[in-house]
């Protein structure tokens, strides 16, 4: 469950952070993901592969990038909704429904 939500901005301006503990680690498995993908183009360099099957790999990387900025997003924006909708069990269904599907159309985007 999120932690408490300060919905005022600090006094630095700063953002609000993920407070889920389920969030941050969905988004660091993937990071991890990418991080492994990475290192494998950097091998594919190294050995000399071809442009194109390394450009292809590239391209992957880039998609789970962008995929996990989506989620990053969406799983902000279900925190901070969620906080100012307060506990209301139906709600936040809803909510977590209409984020999935804003999730799944800036998918598309890419």
């Amino acid at each position: 469950m999120a932690g408490p939500i300060n919905p005022e901005p600090s006094e630095d301006g700063a953002m609000a952070v993920l407070n889920d503990e389920k969030y941050r680690t969905d988004l660091l498995n993937r990071l991890k993901r990418a991080e492994g993908q990475l290192r494998g183009i950097q091998r594919m360099i190294e050995e000399g592969q071809p442009c194109l099957d390394i450009a292809s790999q590239m391209a992957a990387v880039r998609k789970a990038l962008d995929s996990t900025y989506v989620r990053m997003t969406v799983c902000f924006m279900e925190q901070e909704l969620g906080a100012r909708l307060g506990e209301e069990a139906v709600g936040r269904a809803h909510l977590s429904e209409v984020l999935g599907e804003v999730q799944t159309l800036l998918g598309k985007v890419r």
